[in-house]
């Protein structure tokens, strides 16, 4: 079987707000890239820049050595992965396959499975950071998959992130994400309502935001989405859909282990909102707009009480 540094030829599977910034590193790393997305305009840039177009996961798949997507929702996995022609039934024997979605735990250990069949190996390897992680390749990337995967994986999984942790076997690293989900979920909900009450105090939100984001209340989306929130800048680094999605996998999760997620619960029902108003395809820094807007209505405006 061949090790990690004989590969030359990564297939990219998905090439949207994240994945073309995480191809592009890996391109610049000088490996040959073969990628799909499900619409080919957004990989023109890649495909400029010296990427191989392929009409299907399963045609990229069997012209490489290892294959890494990150697509939309885990029915989007299921789909390129177990389907018809998809990724584990084209790509060649001894491949690495790592998905990088956020995706199920339960199908995450299935792929690892079909994959096992077909003499493959398999890593789920969710990430976190966000848009600007992926640019500047310094996302956290959480994985799953046997130690022999893991290594396999890892020196190409460094090129497109800092923190790199291996937590267990298949799934181990989806449920790692759900655990990260779930404080980035309550977490947005914590600074969007901090500063609506600031605005509904009669407080410069902005001028709030300097004095808290480096304290104890400082978080990494307080620092680097509740700015653009405030701008008025709701454009997706992670959208409000997927945020959604993330919720239900991470509460699938926790109904299966008998846990209660009280805040996760809470944060749901908060996204639902904001996917109700028609701004599912919003950054998820939308959140401050719906606190902002019903704590504009409940002051009056948000006179002063100072």
């Amino acid at each position: 079987m061949q090790g990690m540094a004989d590969v030359r030829t990564i297939a990219f599977i998905g090439t949207g707000v994240m994945g073309r910034s995480m191809a592009e590193h890996l391109l610049r790393a000088g490996y040959a890239l073969h990628v799909f997305n499900r619409t080919r305009e957004k990989a023109e840039p890649l495909l400029a820049a010296g990427a191989q177009w392929h009409d299907s996961p399963g045609s990229a798949a069997a012209a490489a050595e290892m294959v890494i997507s990150i697509v939309g929702f885990p029915a989007d996995v299921e789909q390129i992965y177990l389907g018809a022609e998809g990724i584990v039934e084209n790509a060649s024997v001894g491949a690495l396959l790592v998905d990088m979605t956020t995706s199920s735990p339960r199908l995450a250990r299935r792929i690892a499975a079909a994959a096992a069949e077909r003499g493959l190996m398999a890593v789920d390897a969710p990430v976190s950071g966000g848009d600007v992680g992926a640019r500047e390749a310094r996302l956290a990337i959480m994985a799953g998959g046997t130690a022999e995967a893991f290594a396999r994986a890892r020196p190409v999984l460094e090129k497109l992130g800092r923190t790199l942790v291996h937590q267990g076997g298949p799934g181990a690293g989806q449920h790692c994400k759900m655990a990260n989900q779930i404080a980035v979920a309550v977490g947005m909900l914590a600074w969007a309502e901090a500063l609506a009450y600031a605005k509904t105090a009669g407080l410069d939100p902005a001028r709030v935001w300097e004095s808290i984001s480096g304290g104890a209340a400082g978080s990494w989306a307080l620092t680097n989405l509740a700015p653009r929130a405030l701008a008025g800048d709701f454009a997706p680094g992670f959208y409000v859909k997927h945020m959604l999605k993330d919720i239900g996998i991470a509460l699938d999760c926790a109904a299966e282990m008998g846990f209660a997620a009280p805040g996760l619960e809470t944060a749901r029902a908060a996204y639902h909102r904001v996917l109700e108003l028609g701004w599912g395809e919003c950054g998820t820094q939308a959140i401050y707009r719906l606190y902002s807007e019903a704590s504009t209505a409940a002051a009056g405006g948000g006179k002063s009480r100072a």
